[in-house]
């Protein structure tokens, strides 16, 4: 005969599993807040009839980006990764003629845990025909306002910021320069020929830390930090990547491009990208042949911005870590 509930066979049981790991992290108020905020996030799409899709978790390539590495899968014996974004798998749908779209839902990357980190966290990343970069500024600071009417926003071009904080231009000076400038203010001895890497340094350091009160959109990032962005002219004649970042209440939030649509130039950088892998002592990742089929086929001019999701409840929801609106 099977013990009762109550028998003392299973007090050693009750005991073994009277801790609270296995609760959720965040309460039942914080989750149904949560999934009211993205209920109004597909509520703006919607109004403004942009296609929620959905695409593959799971790719057969990775990206050549040396600043970002995929968790890998087995997957019958073949090495497939996690997607750091749905990217490449939305612009494939743009070239094809889907037309305005937009993803919600789970993007993995090979980062610690965090205040505002986790290797899975969920992401919302949209694409808009005949956009700008500066055009995708206004709709994603109306999307801010949309879900907080209150919100502070201020705009500052990237060499504003950095001549305000650091009294250096940013597109006009060397990798020397801003390793020398690294290296007397914080005290640094480790050398770096990449410009892209003291340019990081001296941001978050000095400029990231002041963009605390509302929503800061910092865009015409340097030449050398275009990732998949077009390029053209500042205000003042230099050469920038037209591209923007978004900061919430000093948390970074969202990057956008004016998206890159030559092909020679998609192969130009994935090359260069492989390259700074090389020099930095890591595997080179295979260029994606599909999406370099659709450029090919051609992708429509378009602009395109991934947020993050977990940092914008926790803003909104005034959390002091992405853990505490995690359901586990």
């Amino acid at each position: 005969m099977p013990p009762s509930k109550g028998d003392a066979s299973n007090a050693g049981f009750q005991m073994q599993y009277s801790d609270t790991k296995w609760q959720p992290l965040a309460s039942a108020g914080i989750l149904r807040k949560r999934a009211e905020i993205l209920r109004k996030i597909r509520t703006f799409f919607e109004q403004r009839s942009v296609l929620e899709v959905d695409v593959p978790i799971i790719g057969s390539r990775g990206v050549t980006d040396p600043y970002l590495e995929a968790l890998t899968v087995d997957v019958n014996g073949q090495e497939h990764y996690l997607q750091t974004s749905p990217e490449y798998f939305m612009k494939r749908m743009l070239a094809a003629g889907s037309g305005d779209i937009y993803y919600l839902g789970k993007a993995f990357r090979k980062d610690e845990s965090g205040r505002i980190h986790h290797p899975e966290f969920t992401m919302l990343e949209w694409y808009r025909l005949g956009f700008d970069d500066a055009r995708l500024i206004e709709e994603v600071m109306s999307l801010v306002r949309f879900l907080k009417p209150s919100i502070e926003i201020h705009q500052y071009r990237y060499e504003t910021l950095f001549q305000r904080y650091l009294a250096i231009n940013p597109h006009r000076c060397s990798a020397n320069d801003l390793q020398k400038l690294a290296s007397e203010k914080l005290d640094l001895s480790w050398r770096d020929s990449d410009k892209s890497v003291w340019l990081d340094v001296l941001f978050s350091h000095f400029v990231e830390p002041k963009l605390t009160d509302g929503l800061y959109v910092v865009s015409d990032y340097p030449e050398c930090q275009s990732a998949l962005a077009k390029t053209g002219r500042s205000e003042s004649g230099d050469l920038v990547a037209k591209r923007f970042e978004c900061f919430l209440n000093g948390v970074e939030l969202a990057n956008g491009y004016w998206e890159l649509s030559d092909l020679q130039e998609h192969q130009r950088r994935f090359d260069s990208d492989n390259k700074i892998r090389s020099q930095k002592q890591l595997p080179a990742m295979a260029i994606d042949e599909n999406l370099m089929a659709a450029m090919h086929h051609g992708l429509p001019e378009c602009a395109g911005v991934a947020l993050g999701v977990d940092r914008l409840i926790m803003a909104l929801l005034d959390l002091p870590s992405i853990a505490d609106q995690r359901s586990f």
